[in-house]
């Protein structure tokens, strides 16, 4: 699933080859994505409009238009943007044509992405908490957002109200590096230990930024690269392989319907 650094390296790959272009046709394979827009309606609010910039927020794409309307993408758990793809494409949902002849391509073979025009950002600010990789995001705030919650530290980095962009692989990440066991009560967290989880929820993310994200399934770059942030996971989709640190197998376990991994030894609970 494309999270935090892998939409931000998408933004980063797209930004030089968007900004500045045209939407000269846009078709739309699948309405499912687009809903609860129609075709005709997805079309006639993007033919026309100039790109003026990209951003990015959590897990989503923004490109904000000529109109002061943005195009908001959400790839979800496989969605994938592919610039310039030989065609044909198999499962390619949207199709941007843009005014210099490039195409941007939309892939979801689980059809689970969503794209919108909204009439601002404001939608989306809404849904989500703080950015992790902001100035403003410090280790008092993130204390600050765990001390009423009892719910189990790694659900609680997977709600995007309250921090933006961090999933499932990367909340692994950094409470292995944290030596935080999943299943502990955020609320519960010593004032070291939260430290050490923020320190730890930077460097994952900005070391995951400078390998281009992580291609565990579905995610490609905008070039139809892989990213290569995967080859230096520690426990993250490494059930069953030794600890890097202790050499005890790497346990899997669900944690509100989602596949954590951990160290039993490194993280104690």
């Amino acid at each position: 699933m494309p999270e935090l650094p892998e939409v931000e390296t998408i933004r980063r790959e797209l930004e030089p080859y968007l900004v500045g272009k045209k939407f000269v046709e846009v078709i739309v394979c699948d309405t499912k994505i687009i809903c609860p827009l129609t075709a005709a309606e997805f079309r006639e609010g993007l033919v026309g409009q100039r790109i003026k910039s990209l951003k990015r927020r959590g897990k989503y794409l923004i490109l904000l238009l000529s109109n002061s309307k943005c195009l908001v993408i959400h790839l979800r758990m496989s969605g994938v943007l592919l610039l310039n793809p030989p065609e044909p494409q198999a499962r390619s949902r949207v199709v941007f044509h843009l005014s210099d002849g490039s195409r941007l391509v939309l892939i979801d073979r689980r059809r689970l992405a969503v794209v919108s025009i909204l009439e601002g950002e404001e939608l989306v600010e809404s849904k989500l908490g703080p950015e992790p990789l902001e100035p403003s995001f410090t280790a008092k705030e993130l204390a600050r957002r765990l001390k009423r919650r009892k719910a189990p530290i790694k659900a609680v980095l997977l709600d995007q109200k309250v921090i933006a962009g961090i999933g499932n692989m990367y909340a692994d990440e950094a409470l292995f590096k944290a030596r935080v066991h999943p299943l502990r009560p955020a609320s519960d967290l010593s004032w070291q230990e939260t430290e050490r989880l923020y320190t730890a929820i930077i460097s994952t993310l900005r070391s995951a930024i400078e390998h281009k994200g992580a291609s565990v399934d579905t995610y490609l770059r905008p070039g139809g690269e892989a990213g290569a942030a995967h080859f230096n996971f520690k426990v993250a989709h490494c059930g069953g392989k030794p600890c890097p640190e202790c050499g005890t197998p790497v346990q899997r376990l669900a944690i509100r319907n989602r596949g954590s991994y951990f160290c039993p030894t490194c993280q104690k609970c």
